[in-house]
């Protein structure tokens, strides 16, 4: 990606963040990211076409903190709770993605024209927690009977409509990520595992034995 898109899609997150989408006025996007507006209109033909972009920003620059916190000894369902975890933090680029996110899905309730970049977002974000569960079921971290898009379809609602409590005071971050893991508990759960036979079961079992021998 050139430098300039680049500054034209972080002062586009920037102002939705900021002033909501009624604010997004690409005469100002342009001011802030140094080009003219014609350049803008260039890359992007139109304001709907600039939010699409901006929400694939957003969702690129979100994958890169969900993982943030991977080290290389995490389990399956680790790096899956970070994925989750990670959309509630108080970091400036987090509160300011998260502000710009809940934005544009509160506005595409009016707005059709933004409805059709929303989803195409939205199954992106979908699409790579299904992934993450699938990985964990694979390595017996999750149960393997619950589906994984589902299951993600399911998870990711739930947080967005944490990260909006958040975001309005209404639950510090703390505590919304405390239901997240609650949420995870419940929707994707580890298997239960079975312990193995006591040493007084064998040892029994062994006696039983020996006098059926005798």
């Amino acid at each position: 990606m050139s430098a300039r898109r680049e500054a034209i899609l972080r002062a586009s997150a920037k102002a939705i963040a900021e002033r909501g989408i009624r604010g997004l006025r690409v005469h100002d996007v342009a001011e802030v990211a140094g080009v003219s507006p014609g350049l803008l209109y260039y890359h992007f033909k139109d304001r709907i076409g600039l939010l699409e972009a901006a929400l694939i920003h957003i969702n690129d620059r979100a994958r890169d903190y969900r993982s943030a916190s991977d080290v290389p000894a995490d389990s399956a369902r680790d790096r899956l709770l970070h994925a989750l975890l990670g959309e509630i933090q108080e970091r400036p680029d987090v509160v300011e993605n998260s502000l710009a996110w809940n934005e544009v899905r509160a506005c595409a309730v009016y707005e059709e024209a933004l409805r059709g970049p929303l989803a195409r977002t939205t199954r992106a974000w979908v699409s790579e927690i299904a992934d993450a569960v699938s990985r964990a079921q694979a390595a017996g971290d999750v149960v393997a009977t619950i589906d994984p898009h589902r299951s993600a379809v399911t998870m990711t609602a739930l947080v967005e409509g944490l990260s909006g409590r958040w975001l309005c005071g209404e639950l510090s971050a703390d505590e919304a990520r405390a239901l997240v893991l609650d949420a995870v508990g419940m929707v994707m759960p580890s298997p239960v595992r079975r312990p193995g036979p006591s040493v007084m079961s064998v040892t029994c079992s062994e006696i039983h034995t020996q006098k059926e021998d005798r």
